[in-house]
C-alpha cells in the first residue's frame, strides 16, 4: 500500500485516543506526530509544516466549552495563516464544531471515529491544504512579478558570427537544467541571454526572476533571498517568501555575481548545495527547485587565485560559462539594433517613422561604443527625441568624433584631449592591448600611458 506523503500532526490529552488514531493512520500516511500537550503546538509548528493537525477542543478535565479549542486553533492560524486544523470533538459539541469551522477549522470528526471517515477527512483536508498553499504561491509570485518586465528583453538581436556562436551554445543549453554563468561587459545583453535561456527552456511557462546582487546590501541579502517570518525583524509584517522560493520551479538570474562578498558567498553556496533556503526568523528548512543562471562583467577565475572569489563557487554556477561579445566585435549588428531601437522609441513617443542615413549607420558602425548596446540604446532615443527630420543624421547622435568615413582621425571640431584619447585607443588596439608595444610606437613610458588610460577610461 502506497502511503499517502503527507505530515500529520495529532493534538489531544487522552492518551488512547493518540493511540488509536496513530495505529490506524500511520498505514496510510507517511509521517505521523502525537501531542497529549496542546502548549508545545508552537514549537512544534516551527520545526515542521504539517498539512493536517487534528486538535481536541477540550483539554482540562470536564471542560465542555470549547474555549481551549479555539484558543489553539487562533494560535495555530497565527503561525500558519495556510494551516489545515481538523476538531476533534464529542456527539454533543457538534455546535461548537461547526462554529470553529466559521472560525478558521476545516472540518470535524467525532469520537469515536469510524476509521473509514477519519481517513476520507484527513484526505480532503490534505487537498485542501494544497490549494491553499497554491493559491498562497500564486499571490506572493504575483507581487514579485510585477516588479519584473520581461516584455523589453524579448527581442534577441544577432546574426554575426560572434553572437551566433553565443546563441547556439545558449539554445543547446537551454533544454537542461545545467547552471550556466554568462560573463561580459556591462551593456552586452546579458540578461537578454539568459531571458533566452530560460524561454526556450523546459521552465519556460514558470516564472525568471531577476536578481541585481550589486543592489542588495549585506543586511538584506538574507532577507531578499531566502526570504523572512513575520517579527523576524522590526519592520516584518507579515511572512514573506525570499526570491528563491518565488523562483521555485522556474529560473533565477543572480546578476553581478562577483559583487558578493566572502560571507554571502558562503551563504549562497550553502543554498546552492543543500537545494533548500530557511527563512530568517524559522529554522524550518524549505526545498527550491531552481534553474540557476548567474552574470557578471568581473574576472571571476583571477579573483578566485587573488582569494576573493570562492573556487568551489565557481564550480557550482558555471557548468556551462558563455562570454557576450562586447558591440565593437559584432559590428554587423549595429544596424538591426539600431532600427530596432527607432521603432521601439518613434512608438514610445507617438513620434513618426524615422530612418538613418547610410553616412549615420557608417558612423555608428566606426564608433567604439564603450557602453555596448545600452550605449546605443540610449544614443538612439537622445537623437529620436531631438530630431525633427524623419531621416537620422550623424550629428543627431551626441558621440566622439573618433574616425571619419575612410576609418581615419578626424580633428575637425575635436580639441587636444579628444584627439589624444582617440590616438591612444587606436595604437592600444593595434597592439591588440599590449602596453609595451604600444607606448614605444606612442614615444611614452608605459607608466605615462597607463596614466592616460586611466584618465580616459579606455
Amino acid at each position: 500500500m502506497t502511503k499517502i506523503k503527507a505530515r500529520l500532526l495529532i493534538v489531544d490529552d487522552d492518551t488512547d485516543i493518540l493511540l488509536a488514531a496513530k495505529m490506524f493512520l500511520r498505514q496510510h500516511i507517511e509521517i505521523i506526530h502525537t501531542e497529549n500537550d496542546p502548549n508545545n503546538i508552537p514549537d512544534l509548528m516551527k520545526t515542521e509544516n504539517y498539512d493536517v493537525i487534528l486538535l481536541d477542543m477540550n483539554f482540562s478535565r470536564d471542560a465542555t466549552s470549547g474555549k481551549e479549542g479555539f484558543h489553539w486553533l487562533n494560535v495555530i492560524m497565527e503561525n500558519d495563516p495556510a494551516a489545515t486544523v481538523i476538531f476533534i470533538t464529542g456527539y454533543g459539541d457538534i455546535e461548537l464544531a461547526i462554529q470553529g469551522i466559521k472560525q478558521g477549522a476545516t472540518n470535524f470528526i467525532l469520537k469515536p471515529w469510524e476509521n473509514k471517515k477519519l481517513l476520507a477527512t484527513i484526505e480532503a483536508s490534505i487537498k485542501m491544504r494544497e490549494s491553499k498553499l497554491e493559491i498562497q504561491s500564486l499571490k506572493s509570485t504575483q507581487k514579485v512579478l510585477v516588479a519584473n518586465e520581461d516584455d523589453k528583453y524579448n527581442n534577441l538581436i544577432g546574426s554575426s558570427p560572434a553572437m551566433k556562436k553565443v546563441l547556439a551554445i545558449a539554445m543547446k543549453v537551454a533544454r537542461t537544467d545545467a547552471n550556466v554563468l554568462i560573463l561580459g561587459e556591462n551593456g552586452t545583453g546579458k540578461e537578454v541571454i539568459a531571458r533566452a535561456i530560460h524561454r526556450a527552456s523546459r521552465r519556460s511557462d514558470n516564472v525568471f526572476i531577476n536578481v541585481d546582487l550589486g543592489a542588495i546590501t549585506e543586511s538584506l541579502f538574507e532577507s531578499e533571498l531566502f526570504g523572512y517570518k513575520k517579527g523576524a525583524f522590526t519592520d516584518a509584517k507579515e511572512d514573506r517568501p525570499g526570491r528563491f522560493e518565488v523562483a521555485s520551479k522556474g529560473t533565477i538570474f543572480l546578476d553581478e555575481i562577483g559583487n558578493l562578498s566572502q560571507p554571502l558567498q558562503s551563504k549562497l553556496l550553502s543554498v546552492l548545495q543543500s537545494r533548500k533556503v530557511i527563512r530568517l526568523g524559522s529554522n524550518k528548512e524549505i526545498p527550491i527547485d531552481v534553474r540557476l543562471i548567474c552574470a557578471t562583467n568581473m574576472p571571476l577565475t583571477k579573483m578566485v587565485s587573488e582569494n576573493k572569489f570562492r573556487q568551489d563557487l565557481l564550480y557550482r554556477i558555471n557548468t556551462v560559462e558563455l562570454t557576450v561579445p562586447p558591440l565593437r566585435e559584432r559590428v554587423e549588428d549595429i544596424q538591426a539594433l539600431t532600427e530596432h531601437y527607432i521603432e521601439v522609441y518613434c512608438n514610445k513617443y507617438k513620434l513618426p517613422k524615422k530612418r538613418i542615413s547610410a553616412g549615420t549607420l557608417k558612423r555608428l558602425e566606426v564608433h567604439s561604443w564603450p557602453g555596448n548596446i545600452r550605449e546605443l540604446q540610449h544614443a538612439v532615443e537622445r537623437a529620436v527625441i531631438l530630431s525633427d527630420a524623419n531621416v537620422l543624421e550623424p550629428h543627431d547622435f551626441f558621440m566622439e568624433k573618433e574616425k571619419n568615413e575612410d576609418g581615419d582621425f578626424s580633428p575637425e571640431n575635436m580639441n587636444l584631449e579628444e584627439v589624444e584619447k582617440m590616438l591612444i585607443r587606436k595604437v592600444v588596439d593595434k597592439h591588440g592591448g599590449n602596453i609595451s608595444r604600444a607606448s614605444k610606437e606612442l614615444g611614452l613610458t608605459r607608466a605615462s600611458l597607463y596614466r592616460r588610460i586611466e584618465k580616459y577610461g579606455i
